[in-house]
């Protein structure tokens, strides 16, 4: 694992969690494809990740501005949500490089061989990427959990990070004194709509009243801040970014235990099939091989500092 302090947010320092993924990710391993999803038995120490098969970094050379794999003839489209949540993106704005999934993306386009005048950003809502069908795209960054249910639907690239979720209350309210998953299930609870959060919060803590469901992490932010739910459940990134920048008055009660069933891997979606499925892997296997995503990540994600485990 690796852990740097060195990103801000503004004039406040933003705690964060790089997991860094297994070695087995690297060019020339490959981790079978097993159908796990996020109802794994929360009780389990080990999460069978469903991965894309890993080819030769050669597969890179397949998939360039010459190439017929893209949507779009000698352009490659990268697609995310909107609003693009820092610390992934960078005011907002995929395009500039900038954030952790912003700068993956970058160096994703450049190892396929294309410059910045021959990208293409698009905003593409989270739920409607990942439903089955054609897309406007040829990949899709956006924390999109590996998981073996949704390859019915859509392609994932090999994972460029691994990453837990997390709890975040409001300063001072009962939920906030949590010290365990089993201390939060008297409490209303939310997450985004169809996330691993979600997931979490059925598959582990099993709260008493149903979990609300959001459209945005926006929509949940609000409704934490205004005491419609007791608290939120992201990954831990967005929870530290939640907590030093969007909500002030809230705090990071603590982060679900590591490895466990809802640890989670992300990777670059793309429509079920894609040409480009191969290419996308080999680019971010190489961009592992070569100490890339490692240095990217020491740049926009930072340690989890004192962030408790919820056992």
């Amino acid at each position: 694992m690796h852990y740097v302090r060195v990103r801000r947010i503004g004039h406040r320092p933003v705690t964060l969690v790089l997991v860094a993924v297994s070695a087995l990710a690297l060019s020339g391993c490959s981790i079978p494809t097993t159908g796990a999803d996020t109802d794994a038995d929360a009780t389990s120490t080990e999460y069978p990740i469903a991965q894309t098969e890993l080819p030769s970094t050669a597969a890179v050379g397949n998939c360039g501005p010459n190439s017929d794999a893209t949507v779009k003839k000698g352009t490659l489209t990268i697609a995310t949500d909107s609003p693009a949540y820092e610390p992934w993106f960078s005011d907002d704005d995929p395009a500039n490089g900038e954030g952790f999934e912003g700068a993956v993306a970058k160096a994703v386009y450049e190892k396929l061989g294309y410059r910045a005048g021959q990208v293409e950003f698009v905003r593409v809502p989270w739920g409607e990427a990942m439903a089955p069908g054609p897309k406007n795209f040829d990949f899709d960054i956006n924390q999109f959990t590996i998981v073996g249910e949704r390859r019915d639907a859509v392609d994932f690239s090999s994972p460029y990070y691994a990453v837990a979720q997390s709890i975040v209350a409001m300063t001072g309210t009962p939920a906030a004194s949590a010290r365990n998953l089993n201390d939060l299930v008297p409490y209303r609870l939310g997450a985004q709509r169809g996330s691993t959060s979600l997931l979490a919060v059925t598959g582990s803590i099993h709260p008493v009243q149903p979990p609300v469901e959001f459209d945005t992490t926006d929509a949940a932010k609000a409704a934490l801040a205004a005491g419609t739910i007791d608290a939120l459940v992201v990954d831990i990134p967005t929870g530290f970014q939640i907590t030093a920048a969007d909500l002030p008055k809230s705090t990071l009660v603590g982060q679900f235990p590591r490895p466990n069933s809802v640890t989670e891997f992300f990777g670059l979606l793309l429509e079920k099939g894609s040409p480009m499925t191969p290419c996308a892997s080999a680019a971010v296997d190489s961009l592992y091989a070569d100490g890339t995503l490692d240095l990217l990540a020491q740049t926009w994600l930072v340690d989890t500092g004192d962030a408790p485990f919820l056992e």
